[in-house]
């Protein structure tokens, strides 16, 4: 398969990935925003209980993040819509986002490389940030607790943030906010009361918390 260039306008693309084609899209910003050297790849939620790239909290964070003049590069984890494989438990999924990962930064060398991720997605790319090294980190209710997905051993950047709802039916919200406590390097963390896992009647004020944290982070933040 022919690796497809970046595109100049938003559009879905098929990358040669480590299991098969990978469907990616790519967002470009929104409006009257000032582009920036800035892509930001953003990881679903559980393939197996339906996640995709469509979900609406991983497009609410491309949304968020192309209101501030982001490229954004959302893509399905294999065996999702138009991805070959099968679900892997994280590993063969960690494999997909670096595939993604080295594709935008062999096409695009002079921007800067964000990571983002909602549940199993959040734990995917907290797994791949020691070998990523990106410039940023989103974190959307990161799944801390499930036996079967190691955090314990993560390595985000000093740049994160994790956004996490107090009425996380699926993710146990105060067991995140102890592992949180518990590292020598905390993130950023907004709690947003009465939210539920997927952001029910609550994804405009996920689009406000990730836009006022980040800021800080863009290159003329001060300006």
């Amino acid at each position: 398969m022919q690796t497809p260039s970046f595109p100049h306008e938003s559009a879905t693309l098929t990358l040669d990935g480590p299991a098969g084609p990978l469907e990616l899209g790519v967002d470009l910003p929104d409006g009257d925003a000032a582009p920036r050297p800035i892509i930001a790849v953003i990881c679903h939620p559980l393939s197996t209980e339906g996640g995709s790239m469509h979900n609406k909290v991983v497009t609410m964070v491309s949304r968020a993040l192309r209101d501030l003049g982001i490229t954004t590069v959302r893509f399905n984890f294999r065996g999702v819509g138009a991805s070959a494989g099968i679900y892997d438990n994280g590993e063969g999924e960690g494999d997909d986002l670096r595939a993604v990962a080295n594709w935008v930064r062999s096409q695009r060398p002079d921007n800067t490389l964000w990571l983002a991720g909602f549940s199993f997605g959040a734990y995917v790319s907290l797994r791949a940030a020691a070998a990523l090294q990106p410039q940023a980190l989103i974190s959307i209710a990161p799944p801390v607790g499930r036996r079967t997905w190691d955090f314990s051993q993560v390595q985000p950047p000093s740049n994160w943030l994790v956004v996490q709802g107090d009425a996380d039916e699926i993710v146990d919200a105060q067991g995140v906010y102890q592992w949180l406590e518990s590292l020598e390097n905390p993130p950023q963390l907004v709690r947003m009361p009465d939210t539920s896992h997927f952001f029910h009647r609550k994804l405009i004020d996920l689009r406000g918390a990730i836009q006022h944290e980040v800021r800080r982070w863009l290159p003329d933040s001060s300006s």
